[in-house]
């Protein structure tokens, strides 16, 4: 049911009391999920535009410039809700939908990213989710051949009952075969391609909009989509054509709201008008009624504009791919959105109330008391034993048992793979790389600086295989927007967003909200997380530094300063007080950082390089003796801060690179101010960590066992 204010709105401004079927569409077109009712002012504050952005947010994708001739189209979604429901139908629709998106752009799509958020695998039913919604992301991306090149996974309680699926999608295009969704003229004909039109999904994007109680998965089943990859890949192939031969005006992915949001955006963003004949919509099933025709979110389907003349050319090649297809309508010049339903209009809107008439606003915040950081615990005895813990925790392990799933290697592109900093494709002589993610529980401790983190170590990773951000999208998680301690959170961790990436030069240039995320059956609420996807490029695709040890006698050099800055590490999270510490701040130099990794990365002068983040420096090492030890001597690293401090302070701007030519690397990186420190040795069986009278020994095999335990624990 429209809540009574809406209801009262909109009979006012349509002069009478909206019939069932335009309240359906107003339920789902003015929802959280489809308005941003309560996002959209704080979205404003956003820099979106940019010497490289063609198209900014507002269409299925966002649009920047590659070279010359060729373009990237950028995409992020979550489908948080439904892979709760139904972990593999809900994880792999939400690959699906974000894939129509690039392609709907007129772009192909050539890489996925996955952050995902997970309660501890401790609970039966979160392992389940877990093992299911990875299936579901596996079994639709290997399928339709697009391949899974990065993504994150994190585990806290917090995620119990309500995981958090979050996609990201590239696309290539050339310049020329971009599309949008903004309808063009009057008189030309809309038509549907792709699978038949069910039942599934229906009312998803207000579903999307609600908490999930502890019946969820019985009573939301029906708003869970149904996919189908084979259909998917088909229609990408028909799509391109139609789009590649000039046959499509306007094209806009069947997704959220279903027909009635795709073709009322479409209408709408051209300043047009949109007559729908329902009867004509393929149906999968028989007496379907206008309502779910229209708000169905059945999936694999394409709504294009086209000319009268090109119909005919649209129909045969879909029919070639063997895909449902059929006109549904017209633009029209009136600015209405009417449907038609056996001979009987069904539904009469002013097609912009329908799409922008949904009343935007922000809702009450409330900062809560200022947080008391607390003592520093005793360091203790054992710091080999701490160390090793939180190699094996899951989500600091390796995530090997997670990408061995995905076809990471399809379309032969891929020169990075999955669990590095971030993945290199090779387009022609550049290199488009690659990150994802966040730190939820920095941003729990403090919503703004852990904004501020996020921008900051993704353009991290992409820093230390040589390239600087072009563009970054976003999905900001949440739970309740209407209780004001958790708007506070939202509303900070986007204004920390925003800065940390007008700081970098970075424009943010599409993205998702999804709010609403906590769960009564666990009695939770998500940690904020505010995941973004970040884009670079390198133009030194021949000698890009690996993440591990690689070459005996190797100076290792140590960049960016290490401060006591514990809040939200996982060091505390290990030793049970995640509360405590100072959450960390961003180097005022941070651009000189960045730029200064970036220029050694493309000088050729380092043979492997590795962001420091979750962790600190002691997972760094760890990670980076994959196959070679390393002699580490910390005596010189920040003499007023503890020995467990500098192992474990996650601080930005920091990362490890290593040299057989030290004095060059150092020498530029002294010329920009940026702090460097020579702390040992590539070489040898074990990583040896000394500090003044304290040596640590770990075995290359100990650090490998530790870093397998999420593969053990799913293959035992």
């Amino acid at each position: 049911m429209l809540p009574e204010q809406d209801l009262k709105i909109i009979t006012q401004k349509m002069g009478r009391e909206p019939n069932l079927v335009e309240q359906g569409c107003f339920i789902n077109l003015w929802s959280e999920h489809c308005s941003y009712r309560s996002s959209a002012p704080l979205l404003r504050t956003f820099t979106t535009s940019g010497n490289n952005v063609i198209i900014g947010p507002g269409d299925d994708a966002a649009i920047v410039r590659f070279d010359d001739e060729r373009v990237i189209a950028i995409g992020m979604e979550s489908h948080n809700h439904p892979s709760y429901v139904d972990p593999y139908n809900g994880a792999a629709t939400g690959v699906g939908g974000i894939v129509r998106d690039i392609v709907s752009m007129g772009a192909r799509p050539i890489a996925l990213m996955d952050p995902l958020y997970f309660g501890t695998l401790d609970i039966p039913k979160n392992l389940y989710l877990f093992e299911h919604i990875i299936e579901g992301i596996a079994g639709y991306g290997n399928c339709i051949g697009v391949p899974v090149v990065r993504g994150e996974a994190f585990f806290d309680e917090s995620y119990s009952g309500n995981p958090l699926v979050n996609v990201v999608c590239i696309g290539l295009a050339n310049k020329d075969n971009v599309v949008t969704a903004d309808a063009k003229e009057a008189g030309n004909k809309l038509v549907l391609v792709g699978a038949a039109t069910g039942r599934d999904g229906l009312g998803g994007a207000s579903f999307a909009s609600r908490d999930l109680s502890h019946d969820a998965e019985a009573s939301e089943r029906p708003s869970i989509q149904i996919g189908d990859p084979y259909t998917e890949k088909l229609l990408i192939e028909a799509t391109l054509e139609c789009i590649n031969k000039g046959y499509v005006a306007a094209c806009r992915d069947l997704g959220a709201a279903g027909l009635a949001g795709a073709s009322s955006e479409m209408g709408s963003k051209g300043d047009l008008g949109i007559y729908i004949i329902a009867d004509n919509v393929i149906q999968r099933e028989s007496n379907m009624t206008p309502y779910e025709i229209l708000i169905a979110e059945s999936q694999e389907r394409m709504l294009m504009e086209v000319k009268p003349e090109n119909v005919d050319r649209v129909l045969e090649i879909a029919d070639k791919y063997d895909l449902n297809s059929s006109v549904i309508g017209e633009i029209t010049s009136d600015e209405k959105y009417k449907v038609e339903f056996e001979g009987k209009v069904v539904a009469d809107i002013p097609i912009k109330l329908l799409t922008e008439g949904a009343p935007t606003f922000e809702r009450p915040a409330q900062k809560p008391e200022i947080r008391d950081e607390g003592d520093r615990p005793e360091i203790p005895e054992d710091l080999k034993k701490i160390i090793l813990e939180i190699v094996s925790s899951h989500t600091m392990a390796s995530k090997q048992w997670i990408y061995r799933q995905y076809d990471h290697e399809v379309q032969i592109r891929t020169l990075v793979k999955p669990g590095d900093d971030a993945s290199v494709l090779n387009i022609g002589e550049k290199g488009l790389v690659l990150s994802c993610g966040c730190n939820p529980i920095h941003t729990l401790l403090d919503p703004y600086r852990g904004g501020l983190g996020t921008v900051v170590e993704n353009a991290m990773n992409i820093a230390v295989k040589g390239a600087k951000g072009l563009a970054i999208v976003d999905c900001l998680n949440f739970g309740n927007p209407e209780k004001p301690e958790i708007y506070w959170q939202f509303k900070q961790a986007i204004l920390g967003l925003g800065d940390a990436a007008r700081m970098l030069s970075i424009p943010v240039v599409g993205g998702n909200v999804s709010l609403y995320n906590q769960s009564e059956e666990y009695n939770t609420s998500v940690a904020p997380t505010p995941s973004i996807g970040i884009v670079g490029i390198t133009e030194n695709v021949d000698s890009l530094p690996g993440s591990g040890f690689n070459a005996p006698g190797d100076s290792i050099i140590l960049i960016g300063e290490t401060a006591d800055e514990m809040g939200g590490c996982e060091y505390y999270r290990l030793l049970d007080i995640k509360d405590r510490g100072r959450v960390p701040s961003v180097p005022e130099n941070i651009n000189d950082i960045i730029e200064g990794i970036i220029e050694i990365v493309q000088k050729d002068s380092i043979s492997s390089s590795h962001d420091i983040s979750s962790g600190g420096l002691a997972v760094a090492l760890c990670e980076m003796c994959s196959h070679m030890g390393a002699s580490i001597e910390l005596d010189n690293i920040n003499q007023a801060i503890r020995l467990d401090e500098i192992l474990f302070s996650e601080s930005h701007g920091r990362a490890i690179v290593t040299s057989s030519r030290p004095e060059t690397v150092t020498e530029i990186l002294e010329s920009k101010g940026i702090p460097c420190t020579i702390i040992g040795t590539v070489g040898g069986d074990c990583l040896n960590i000394m500090h003044k009278n304290t040596t640590i020994r770990l075995a290359l095999d100990e650090i490998t066992d530790a870093r397998n335990s999420l593969t053990k624990l799913m293959t035992q």
